[in-house]
């Protein structure tokens, strides 16, 4: 069983998953470009949440700049993998898929690591939106290249120095 809620966003309203335990599985953006899969049979229940809720508000606030969830994405290990790497994209930062790849240990992976950025069930925590293109152009996104270019200017105006 998992357990939803929303949040209305500056980019629209997100629909939160959590499991069992409370760990976020999945973060719906609003206006996809490809729908999530559905997560599954699951129950409104605000209170389990809350601290999800509480974390994306201070991002959009300005005010987080980590987030600190307990996250189950459930996916291939080469897809976690891809994940691991998103999550080490700093704040305010931009880095190719050419440059993912790099890093991860996967360099002749690149469309494979496309791939699983499009597929990563938790946006905005796993910022797959601060992925772009060798030429530095804004690609593909979930939720659309506005709401993209909209998360990546909010960054930059509020990163920390």
């Amino acid at each position: 069983m998992l357990y939803r809620d929303h949040l209305d966003s500056p980019i629209g309203r997100l629909q939160l998953f959590a499991d069992e335990d409370g760990a976020l599985v999945q973060v719906n953006l609003p206006h996809p470009r490809k729908p999530m899969p559905d997560p599954g049979s699951s129950r409104p229940d605000p209170a389990r949440l809350e601290h999800a809720r509480m974390q994306f508000s201070e991002y959009f606030d300005g005010r987080r700049f980590d987030f600190d969830l307990a996250l189950r994405a459930h996916g291939t290990d080469f897809q976690r993998q891809v994940w691991q790497g998103l999550a080490a994209i700093g704040y305010g930062r931009t880095e190719s898929y050419g440059e993912l790849a790099r890093r991860i240990g996967r360099p002749r992976a690149v469309r494979a690591v496309g791939a699983a950025n499009g597929a990563n069930p938790l946006a905005i925590v796993l910022p797959c939106h601060r992925v772009i293109g060798a030429d530095g152009s804004l690609t593909g996104y979930g939720g659309g290249l506005e709401a993209k270019r909209w998360l990546l200017a909010h960054e930059r105006r509020h990163r920390a120095p």
